[in-house]
C-alpha cells in the first residue's frame, strides 16, 4: 500500500479551525481576483491568471487538509 496515494485520494473531514482557514484563504484570493479583473484587460493571460489563482486556492486547501 502506498500511503501517499491513500492520503491523496481519501476524504479529509475538516479538523477544528480548518473551515475558518479555508474561508480566510478564499477571501484573500477573491480580493486578488477582483483586482485582476479590474486591472487586466480581457485576454487569454487574464483567464490563465484567474485559473491559476483558483488552482492556488485548491492546492493550499489540499495542503491543509492532507497534512
Amino acid at each position: 500500500m502506498n500511503e501517499q496515494i491513500e492520503n491523496n485520494f481519501s476524504y479529509h473531514a475538516p479538523k477544528p479551525g480548518q473551515p475558518e482557514i479555508y474561508h480566510e484563504i478564499r477571501e484573500k484570493a477573491k480580493e486578488l481576483a477582483y483586482l485582476i479583473d479590474q486591472k487586466a484587460p480581457g485576454s487569454r493571460e487574464k483567464s490563465l491568471a484567474m485559473t491559476n489563482l483558483e488552482q492556488a486556492v485548491f492546492w493550499t486547501n489540499a495542503a491543509i487538509a492532507r497534512n
